[in-house]
């Protein structure tokens, strides 16, 4: 049976036993299949899965799984304390200053060593959902990135993290296992349906496809027939392409969040979805993706303790049936929230207190002498009983006098805990890499193709251009407007060609038309900023390459850039009176779009560099100060001092005018001889503004402002793979 294809149940889809192409599936067929496999989420789920485990255990398949083992870790950061730790200027050079003096061995490090994890070691076993509770502070988001595999380069890191035995090294922990940030950081102006879509398909499918193969082959020479809704489901979920449809459907309806799948996510700017929805979107954007591993850090901030319950006990599930494994951190997780996870991990002043089996946690700390009261949540307890001010109160011994008991010794006292020995023992024993499902581990660094993951990124961009139309539709309406002005400013009528102080006038229009259209572009730098915290976040998490990024955001609004330099050429060439002749006209117009697409790679390199909106309008009005005052007009090439030629040559503004001049003062209308007889009005007004008066200028003019377009984009793309965010 080929993946593309299922068997129908004939009452569902009304086919007649027919095959159905799974590519043409439509949105109401989709729905009507989730409905009848998932119809109520906090009931059916769980049948649902145990569903697909069945199939694939009628075969004798076996799940990939991940067992998570980290020994000895210890994460140090350095940093300044009090006024030195201020944004300052004198700070920021003094810190620049200090930083090269000890990168030289000169001076000592004055930073203050500060420890996040404390020797911590444990196991995330697979089918086991654990549970991390610690106070604010403690450790707790450091940890979960450390087992993800995204730690801070900036921060001191020691100790070994594996997965089933394999170091970080040997594969990719980015596309193996999820971490979820506990901060939402989305695209504003796309649905929520769009946002999880777009995530699916930079994930990808992962080892379903081959998985899915196996599993027909064998049920093939088996003569087993599977479910048909759940065949559907299986081939839909593990052909690329479709897990932007079924998967994201299955995920919206798992999360509550169907009620706003075609809801803006929304920003400070675009009103959108509530801060609860948006914490689920943040979390169902990782789980479309075919991760084993989750790690997920404070899910439930923002959502009521009934919603909480919903997710955490379909993630159970999740977990249980297809054996995966799940670490979460959650404040205050509810009792009956608290009560679904497996083993708990107690984290305090970077000490693991407690790590093992839910049912023996109260255990350990009755030894210690320490008990939870019957009507107190046990996760409170957890969380109040390492604190020196909340402590005192779960003394158990009244006729003993009360001691603080650190963090420290509370992990001592855990290691001769039988919990704790059993667990230094299981660490003991190297995990047999031969046991290693060959699916478990992800090798490839990407989840699809390069090529679906360009097609990927060019879709979005198209559709975020539909969605911000209003700023195209401003910025055309303000060069019409300004062409309109600008006609009146310099009409044909009240100007002439005779004199080299007409051709001033005119070298002024010109100046003023390569002005507004480098100004044109300057809408690039705040769109790009905006768009540049989701960037480094899919970024890091290898959703796709930053060429993949970067070159849709440029090739995409090539055609607007035709359309807006048309606008500005048609309406001002001929009523300013420039050279009538039309080759002349066309490549004023070429000169002028390569102008404006120039200005815009360079105010996306000026966000990409800045990151952020005040260094990159300070970097970008200095780059346009730059560029007028070596440009040609400003400064004369005789006026321009010879330490300073350097920067007139490299300016691609002086290129641009000395193209559209050329173009213009070397036409008929400008053939006049002076009068002196020496050489014609067009050539003298070229020459007293210093620029070289050959018609092969044009075309030096035009090859150079291309090269400065590929040279400006490049630089963007190096400047988005490099640069971290602030």
């Amino acid at each position: 049976m080929a993946l593309k294809t299922s068997i129908t149940s004939p009452s569902m889809w009304r086919t007649n036993g027919m095959e159905v192409d799974i590519h043409n599936l439509g949105l109401k067929e989709k729905k009507d299949l989730l409905e009848r496999l998932v119809r109520v989420a906090e009931e059916d789920n769980e049948k649902f899965l145990y569903k697909l485990r069945d199939r694939v255990d009628r075969v004798g398949i076996e799940l990939p799984t991940i067992e998570v083992r980290f020994e000895h870790l210890n994460v140090d950061a350095e940093a300044y304390v009090g006024s030195r730790a201020l944004p300052t200027f004198w700070n920021f050079y003094v810190n620049l200053l200090e930083g090269f003096l000890n990168y030289l061995r000169i001076l000592p490090n004055r930073k203050k060593h500060l420890p996040i994890l404390r020797d911590v070691s444990g196991i995330l076993k697979p089918c086991r959902m654990t549970l991390l509770l610690g106070p604010p502070s403690c450790g707790k988001t450091t940890l979960l990135l450390a087992l993800a595999g995204k730690l801070d380069p900036d921060l001191k890191f020691s100790g070994n993290v594996t997965y089933n035995g394999h170091g970080m090294h040997e594969f990719i922990p980015q596309r193996t296992a999820a971490y979820i940030s506990q901060n939402d950081c989305h695209i504003g102006e796309m649905t929520v349906r769009e946002t999880l879509a777009f995530s699916a398909m930079c994930q990808g499918v992962g080892s379903r496809y081959e998985m899915l193969a196996e599993l027909l082959r064998k049920e093939k020479e088996a003569n087993i027939k599977p479910d048909p809704d759940i065949d559907i489901f299986m081939k839909a979920a593990a052909t690329e392409g479709q897990e932007a449809s079924v998967v994201t459907d299955y995920i919206l309806k798992l999360l509550g969040l169907e009620v706003c799948a075609d809801t803006m996510v929304g920003n400070e700017m675009v009103r959108g979805i509530s801060g609860g929805q948006m914490k689920r979107v943040t979390t169902g954007e990782m789980l479309v993706g075919p991760s084993k591993a989750l790690f997920m850090d404070e899910i439930s901030n923002g959502l009521d303790s009934s919603t909480t319950y919903q997710i955490v006990n379909s993630l159970r599930h999740s977990v249980h049936i297809l054996q995966g494994t799940a670490l979460i951190s959650l404040l205050q997780p509810a009792p009956e929230t608290y009560d679904l996870f497996d083993d708990i991990i107690l984290l305090s002043d970077g000490h693991i207190v407690y790590q093992g089996s839910r049912e023996n946690v109260l255990e350990f700390f009755e030894s210690m002498g320490f008990k939870c009261p019957e009507r107190k949540g046990v996760a409170d307890f957890l969380q109040e009983v390492t604190s020196k001010k909340d402590q005192k109160q779960y003394w158990l011994h009244k006729d003993e006098p009360y001691r603080f008991i650190s963090a420290h010794e509370f992990a001592k006292a855990y290691k001769s805990f039988h919990v704790g020995q059993k667990m230094g023992d299981d660490l003991e024993t190297p995990f047999d890499k031969s046991k290693s499902h060959p699916a478990a581990l992800t090798t490839n660094k990407y989840g699809v193709g390069k090529r679906e993951l360009l097609k990927a990124c060019t879709s979005r961009e198209i559709l975020l251009m539909k969605r911000k139309s209003f700023v195209y539709i401003f910025k055309l309406s303000q060069l019409f407007i300004t062409a309109l002005i600008t006609m009146t400013l310099f009409l044909r009528t009240e100007l002439n060609h005779n004199t080299t102080t007409d051709g001033g006038i005119y070298m002024g229009a010109l100046f003023f038309a390569v002005v507004m259209l480098m100004f044109n572009g300057l809408a690039e730098l705040a769109m790009t900023i905006a768009k540049l915290p989701v960037f480094y976040k899919q970024r890091d998490l290898l959703f796709y390459p930053t060429w993949s990024y970067a070159l849709p955001s440029w090739i995409i609004k090539i055609p607007i850039t035709f359309l807006e330099v048309a606008v500005w050429v048609v309406l001002t060439y001929y009523v300013i009176g420039f050279d009538p002749n039309v080759g002349r006209f066309v490549k004023q117009y070429i000169v002028l779009l390569l102008i404006n697409q120039m200005a815009s790679a360079l105010f996306r390199l000026m966000a990409a560099l800045g990151r952020n909106m005040i260094l990159a309008f300070t970097f970008g009005g200095f780059a346009l100060l730059v560029l007028f005052a070596l440009g040609g007009f400003v400064l004369a090439r005789d006026d321009v001092a010879k330490w300073w030629l350097w920067g007139y040559y490299s300016s691609p503004m002086m290129y641009g005018m000395n193209a559209i001049a050329v173009n213009e003062f070397l036409g008929h209308q400008w053939s006049k001889l002076t009068a002196n007889g020496n050489e014609t009005i067009g050539v003298a007004i070229l020459k007293s503004r210093g620029f070289f008066p050959y018609a092969y200028w044009y075309w030096i003019g035009v090859g150079a402002l291309v090269g400065f377009v590929l040279i400006l984009n490049f630089a963007v793309t190096v400047a988005l793979n490099y640069l971290d965010r602030e």
